[in-house]
């Protein structure tokens, strides 16, 4: 592979460029319509996690990927926000591996961190954020994560096979963060092989780079069901300031 010939682990900068990937182009079947521009407290999901990567100092461009239809819409939310990072929105692709790959395609040539991160994910901080980009920076490949609180069964046919230690076991969010060529080398493989990916971390897995692991946030939920956007509302009420957020 090519881009396994570079030296893909080498430290470009003291304070790394960080590219923050935000996929929004997804189907949200399950929710029954488009989350990502569906509403909490006045303003679209997708606004919550671009204002937390425009006041992270860490994050150092945006790359918006959202479906053809929505680009205006998209656009219009950084404009009315002063997302001020987001330096493109692109189309993405028919599955969320085509959609990372062309945003991370797109992030700016300084870049030696890209993040990629979850626009249905509303409620990440910069605190994820920077626990992620540091561990990334020293050791390739970061991703946060929590631990999970249910016994977990392994089964096939209805019939529990085994219990995996719980101590062992932990939930993956994003932002998931890698060195430039780290993830570019892993995306082209899994695409090259049409691997079955169901997150970026797993790709570099595969390609035998050690992913570690940061403090995620039991908050830093992932919209799927409507019965999620009502729990985001409740979380959104916690949050300190946030009636002084921008708003529409």
């Amino acid at each position: 592979m090519s881009l396994l010939k570079k030296n893909i682990f080498k430290r470009k900068r003291d304070t790394p460029f960080l590219s923050m990937v935000v996929t929004a182009a997804g189907s949200s079947t399950r929710m029954g319509t488009d989350k990502i521009f569906a509403q909490i407290d006045g303003r679209p999901v997708l606004f919550y996690s671009l204002y937390a990567m425009e006041q992270c100092s860490a994050v150092s461009e945006i790359i918006v990927v959202v479906g053809n239809a929505h680009i205006d819409e998209a656009a219009e939310i950084c404009t009315r926000f002063g997302i001020s990072k987001a330096a493109k929105i692109i189309c993405g692709g028919d599955r969320r591996m085509d959609s990372v790959w062309a945003g991370v395609m797109a992030v700016s040539r300084t870049a030696s961190l890209v993040g990629v991160h979850d626009g249905a994910r509303p409620f990440v901080t910069s605190e994820i954020i920077e626990q992620a980009a540091s561990a990334a920076a020293s050791f390739g490949a970061a991703v946060p994560a929590v631990a999970v609180k249910d016994t977990i069964k392994c089964a096939s046919g209805g019939v529990v096979k085994s219990t995996p230690d719980r101590n062992e076991l932990f939930a993956v969010q994003t932002p998931q963060i890698f060195e430039e060529g780290i993830l570019k080398a892993a995306l082209e493989m899994a695409i090259s092989n049409n691997s079955e990916i169901t997150d970026d971390a797993m790709a570099v897995e595969k390609l035998g780079v050690p992913v570690h692991l940061t403090q995620g946030s039991y908050e830093n939920i992932k919209l799927t069901t409507p019965s999620d956007m009502l729990m985001a509302k409740q979380l959104l009420e916690g949050r300190p300031g946030f009636e002084n957020w921008p708003r529409i």
